[in-house]
């Protein structure tokens, strides 16, 4: 049996019951395009094949890549095995052509949120992306202004996709048991964009000034970026702290910075 490597965050899911509760609410027809990152074992992996669909499994561990590699599905083709880090290439790179249509992966506790800007920068024709996380970083995800968790990713998450949580996952579902609960969750890109056009880049550039000094007022916090004037302009006060500011809030704030550097 595959010991789980710390190295590479691996926790196990084997409770049936919640494979099970996972299966229903993804709800894979057969023919979809699926990438699965961190497979493991294939806990998720096997009802995913048996339901017909087409899925890339993105792996880390060279020796549980080698184990899914002598599955009859690699041999036919519905299951293609990626040994790598998915955070070293964009999505559309580690699959080729045929571009997911849906996401789903049980994401290590210590990679989750880079991992997550990183499947979320480009959803084009993504549908979906179904995760397991740690229940307090979906708590983030889906914080609200003024909540103590609301930070940098509930702002870009939401700017990116629609976050639902859908139900806790204890510790005694995963072999090694963790210390934490983990929480399923949906995501679903926006095809309308949630605000007016916004640059992504300016947008991050001002989230992450924001947050990175949060106990400061914006005017102290984005003073590298915009004036009090200019936070004052994109109908923000500029005696805020940054968990006040919704996610308008922030987009007028990008089309400032945006407006600004074109000035110069």
């Amino acid at each position: 049996m595959h010991r789980a490597r710390k190295r590479f965050g691996q926790n196990f899911l084997h409770d049936r019951q919640v494979i099970e509760q996972m299966i229903s609410v993804i709800r894979p027809e057969p023919g979809q395009r699926f990438l699965e990152i961190g497979p493991g074992q294939g806990a998720l992996t096997r009802p995913l094949l048996d339901a017909g669909v087409n899925l890339t499994a993105i792996e880390v561990d060279r020796d549980l890549a080698a184990q899914l590699r002598r599955w009859p599905e690699h041999r036919t083709g519905a299951l293609t095995v990626v040994e790598g880090d998915a955070l070293a290439d964009p999505v559309a790179r580690l699959c080729g052509d045929e571009v997911p249509e849906r996401v789903v992966g049980n994401l290590p506790y210590n990679l989750s949120t880079p991992l997550l800007f990183h499947l979320t920068e480009s959803l084009t024709r993504v549908d979906d992306l179904h995760l397991l996380l740690q229940r307090e970083v979906v708590e983030r995800m889906a914080a609200v202004p003024g909540s103590r968790v609301y930070g940098r990713l509930s702002v870009m998450l939401q700017y990116r996709c629609q976050v639902e949580p859908l139900f806790d996952v204890p510790p005694g579902a995963f072999r090694p048991a963790p210390q934490v609960t983990s929480r399923f969750v949906r995501l679903l890109p926006h095809r309308k964009p949630p605000m007016p056009r916004v640059e992504s880049g300016c947008l991050a550039e001002v989230v992450a000034a924001a947050f990175g000094q949060r106990r400061k007022t914006l005017r102290n916090a984005l003073g590298g970026l915009l004036t009090a004037d200019a936070i004052a302009n994109a109908g923000v006060d500029p005696g805020t702290r940054a968990e006040q500011v919704d996610l308008s809030g922030y987009g007028r704030l990008a089309s400032q910075l945006e407006a600004c550097r074109q000035d110069r």
